[in-house]
């Protein structure tokens, strides 16, 4: 209704100005200090695709990897758990184990490669401990070094470096299957190596390596050995299958392995079935027969 003024002049209201329909006062403008309710669940119900999801995983371990390095062992415990839980939330998307792969592995050595890797289906992949999963494989007799490989998004590879099987050694009663270094693989049945050739004695093992490849070089005599017998721990007795003993000696084992062979491209010697064929000395070489020794005929020493 038109406003009155004193007098009885009639004015007219003046008219207020409208506000632009998209404009908010001041109050209003102003950001509450929390989420409503209903955007609060939007915000939670928003996902990130794996691809993201991934990304910001790998930005979260690196920071994690910033600080461990930054202060040393404080961050260790607070990097595993952060990996953990990070391993564990991407397994919601699909990163869980489903297939282990054993390269360079023999099959007797797989069974327990696998078993000591402790690794199970479904298992987070991302929250794998990768040293710790490699040593595990290390410590397995069969494996010499070992490499570990994940493969996103279910896949892990055990790439392994297997210990060469040189021999089967017996000594104190027990036989075990050793490497090129002589160290005993324990997982190794020594039975299930029938091909390997057997040594015998104390210290054995340690000397295997550099007489085995030379008795391998000529094929006439390792087929006919039973067995390589430590001497006093300082030399070498050939027991061969016909029940043959060849004595080698303590130093020049090659030679005198030449001088063997020469004697049986040119007579035969390993077929002739002697008792013992005795090297020790490098200027003869000393026979006895089955029989027993012939007048001034040399005689291994003690015998």
């Amino acid at each position: 209704m038109p406003a009155v003024l004193r007098g009885g002049s009639r004015v007219s209201a003046k008219p207020r100005a409208r506000k632009p329909a998209g404009s908010k006062s001041r109050s209003q403008a102003k950001a509450p200090a929390g989420y409503a309710p209903a955007k609060l669940g939007a915000a939670r119900n928003v996902g990130l695709s794996p691809q993201h999801a991934l990304m910001a995983a790998g930005g979260v371990l690196a920071i994690v990897l910033i600080a461990t390095l930054a202060t040393g062992d404080r961050a260790h415990k607070a990097s595993e758990a952060i990996s953990g839980a990070v391993g564990g939330q991407f397994a919601h998307l699909g990163f869980r184990l489903k297939a282990v792969h054993v390269q360079g592995a023999s099959a007797m050595a797989t069974a327990d490669i696998l078993a000591a890797a402790g690794v199970y289906k479904d298992q987070p992949l991302l929250g794998l401990d990768l040293e710790a999963l490699r040593q595990r494989v290390e410590a397995v007799g069969w494996v010499k070094e070992a490499r570990i490989v994940r493969l996103l998004p279910d896949t892990l590879v055990l790439a392994v470096v297997e210990r060469r099987q040189l021999a089967v050694w017996q000594h104190g009663g027990q036989s075990h299957v050793i490497d090129d270094h002589g160290r005993i693989i324990p997982e190794a049945r020594s039975d299930k190596f029938p091909t390997l050739p057997l040594i015998v004695g104390e210290g054995a093992n340690e000397y295997a390596a550099q007489i085995l490849p030379e008795v391998a070089a000529r094929p006439r005599l390792m087929e006919r050995i039973e067995a390589l017998v430590r001497v006093d721990n300082r030399r070498w007795d050939l027991r061969l299958k016909d029940g043959s003993l060849v004595q080698l000696p303590a130093v020049d084992e090659d030679g005198a392995l030449i001088k063997l062979e020469q004697l049986d491209q040119s007579q035969r010697i390993l077929e002739l079935g002697f008792e013992r064929i005795d090297l020790r000395d490098p200027s003869v070489v000393a026979v006895r027969p089955r029989d027993g020794a012939l007048p001034g005929q040399l005689v291994a020493n003690g015998v």
